[in-house]
């Protein structure tokens, strides 16, 4: 059989990111039609949510990367003090081709980091004290590396995409409630006859089933996106035993990370609740169990 390449790797990766990428569009797509024929609003109801999404968008495009770093309580690392984390970021980021990222400190003894901001010029790197006590130069690196990776490949901006549409789902699933079941909905509505009912029939199943979905589809896409820092990384630094060895270190500490919450979780590199030291790969789990992540790695022909 013949090996496996981290072009490979990244290919399939991000075949399988578009596809997920369009069936949760697809879904928000389906919902917002649904809506707007139930509560019959014609051309304006198309006007008022796409002037929402747009600005719905906007607001969390340019305030995602500061909102996880305040979260995480990361503190700007400075140079006299992590001059050696400093060194390897921007070494890294020569290599990678993008601008060196802010570089940010969480002061936890659990092993962790995660990369933020919304592109390559806007992005900043965050590293835990107990990632800094455990990884050798090589190790350091290949974390590193692998935070790079998902800069450079827009993670980030990806995720805070899919998160965004998943809110507006959850968003519209609670608007159609609060209005059948606590108002009853209007009249004339109702008097629509049969074609409405068809379509309250619809929203009642959206209602139920979408927000699992887009959660199972985030879910994925996280996965996915984990996978393919970790070849892109590996691509950067010509080295994948570099981070294997580096996930071997931070699976065997068991510390979950203080500061660590579920809307922050999918961002760094192991999960902080140490949900992925499973040996299985959970539906809802943002990351994939790190033995078969390392695994990969060790798979790799550069």
């Amino acid at each position: 059989m013949s090996a496996t390449t981290f072009y490979d790797l990244i290919r399939k990766n991000k075949l399988k990111t578009y596809f997920f990428v369009f069936v949760i569009t697809l879904l928000l797509a389906i919902i917002g039609y649904v809506l707007i024929q139930i509560f019959n609003w014609g051309i304006s109801g198309y006007i008022f949510f796409a002037l929402f999404i747009i600005f719905y968008n906007l607001i969390l495009y340019y305030n995602a990367d500061k909102l996880a770093l305040s979260l995480s309580g990361a503190k700007p690392a400075t140079v006299d003090k992590y001059y050696q984390l400093h060194n390897i970021v921007e070494e890294v980021a020569i290599a990678a081709g993008v601008p060196k990222p802010k570089v940010y400190i969480i002061e936890d003894p659990s092993p962790n980091a995660f990369a933020t901001g919304r592109n390559p010029n806007n992005s900043a790197v965050a590293v835990t004290t107990g990632l800094l006590n455990m990884m050798n130069r090589n190790e350091l690196q290949g974390v590193i590396a692998h935070e790079m990776a998902h800069i450079r490949n827009y993670d980030v901006l990806l995720m805070t995409i899919v998160a965004i549409v998943g809110g507006l789902i959850v968003l519209f699933r609670d608007l159609f409630f609060r209005y059948f079941f606590f108002f009853g909905g209007d009249r004339r509505d109702r008097k629509r006859g049969e074609s409405n009912f068809i379509f309250l029939i619809i929203a009642i199943v959206l209602a139920i089933i979408a927000p699992i979905l887009v959660f199972l589809i985030r879910a994925a896409i996280s996965r996915e996106r984990e996978y393919l820092a970790d070849a892109t990384g590996a691509e950067i630094i010509r080295d994948p035993e570099a981070l294997a060895s580096a996930l071997e270190k931070i699976a065997k500490v068991n510390l979950k990370l203080k500061t660590a919450s579920e809307a922050t979780a999918h961002l760094f590199i192991t999960n902080p609740f140490l949900k992925d030291r499973l040996n299985i790969e959970e539906l809802f789990a943002t990351h994939p169990p790190i033995h078969k992540r390392i695994a990969r790695l060790r798979e790799l022909t550069i």
